[in-house]
């Protein structure tokens, strides 16, 4: 069993609005995401903090809602609170951030299927396209120590780095796993992408 994880706790200072609630392709981030990872994930967490009272409504039924009590602290913390409420049975975990909606279900059922098929040693999974990674990052159970072990002001990329040479890179054809809407200028952008 993969868990799931949104992090979405942000502020979402600079778009004005909880990204969690923009629309993409008919639904809001959340609920695509939400979506995307109930493919291969259970159960799907969703961490919330910053506008938490109007994203809750928004997740669909069956989401497990985790809340960040300080979020202020960043994207780090949203993902330990999330590691923290992990079922003992999940054999491992995928994250990624309620502002990257783009990325499409056959490359979560990829990285499912190469998690799955691992080499023993293999630590993480992550999609990659043309040399560059992106999201959803899809992790094994015991490396969740090594992210909750990280001091406040530590970043989750520290220990993706740190195993690098116990990582499994999964080649996809999807540009969404790039996609990461911080601003109403990269909304907009997104948006003409699929007009």
């Amino acid at each position: 069993m993969i868990a799931g994880i949104i992090l979405a706790a942000g502020a979402s200072s600079r778009m004005g609005t909880p990204k969690a609630l923009l629309d993409y392709r008919g639904e809001t981030f959340v609920g695509r995401l939400t979506r995307v990872l109930s493919a291969v994930c259970d159960p799907v967490i969703v961490v919330l903090g910053y506008h938490a009272d109007r994203i809750r409504p928004n997740i669909p039924a069956g989401v497990q809602i985790a809340v960040n009590p300080d979020p202020d602290r960043g994207q780090l913390s949203s993902l330990q609170t999330a590691l923290a409420a992990l079922s003992p049975d999940a054999s491992g975990f995928a994250f990624t951030p309620v502002d990257s909606p783009a990325v499409g279900e056959e490359t979560v059922r990829a990285l499912e299927r190469a998690f799955e098929e691992r080499d023993p040693s293999t630590l993480f999974v992550i999609p990659r396209q043309d040399g560059r990674r992106g999201h959803p990052v899809m992790a094994t159970r015991e490396i969740a120590a090594e992210f909750l072990a990280l001091p406040p002001t530590a970043q989750a990329s520290e220990v993706v780095h740190r195993f690098v040479d116990r990582t499994h890179y999964v080649d996809v054809d999807d540009a969404g796993i790039f996609t990461d809407i911080d601003d109403p200028a990269a909304y907009q952008r997104l948006m003409r992408s699929v007009s």
